[in-house]
């Protein structure tokens, strides 16, 4: 008798420079399980597209990545495959692709917390040490003073699912809650 899979989501969001990425391989190697990553998907077009290309807030490449990330999320999950999804979507552009899988998976949502001067603090220096993500994405912090990211960062919309189970981590120095009590949140029935 073959019993079907029980595949989970994990949902890793939050503003830009709130640690996702980081938090979401580290999740991803605990569980263990595949981790797929909005900004790697778009890096990935844009070494496609050849070194001419400029990213920037809304280019064409960003447009293609949102569709794209959603259907690979569907096939690992469609397979019965527990995968760890990542980006910095607000709960607007989420819940749509979210929707459709929570019917697959269990989902569960990580929302990584940190201040908007940590946020911008590390948004710049992501911005200053590679040129492959500077490439696909631009520099959000040109041009802009803490201030204005503050106001920004503030108005970011959480994901949230009243159906889904989700934590909050603060990962300004580490994670709190820890990484262990993150991936014991996650594997609760």
């Amino acid at each position: 008798m073959s019993l079907r899979p029980s595949p989970t989501l994990i949902v890793v969001s939050g503003p830009p420079g709130s640690g996702k990425t980081t938090l979401a391989r580290a999740l991803a190697h605990a569980i263990p399980c595949p981790l797929v990553c909005r900004d790697e998907i778009k890096e990935g077009m844009v070494h496609a597209h050849g070194p001419e290309f400029q990213g920037g807030h809304g280019d064409p490449l960003t447009q293609r990545t949102f569709p794209l990330f959603f259907d690979v999320l569907g096939l690992l999950i469609g397979a019965g495959v527990t995968v760890v999804a990542e980006a910095a979507f607000q709960d607007g552009l989420w819940r749509p692709g979210l929707e459709p899988l929570a019917e697959l998976a269990r989902l569960r949502i990580v929302r990584c917390n940190v201040t908007a001067a940590v946020s911008f603090e590390r948004a710049a220096a992501r911005s200053v040490g590679g040129d492959s993500h500077l490439r696909a994405h631009g520099d959000s912090t040109i041009g802009k003073a803490v201030a204005d990211w503050a106001r920004a960062f503030e108005s970011f919309e959480h994901l949230s699912l009243p159906a889904a189970p989700s934590i909050d981590v603060d990962t300004t120095d580490g994670y709190d809650p820890s990484l262990e009590q993150t991936v014991d949140f996650i594997n609760r029935a």
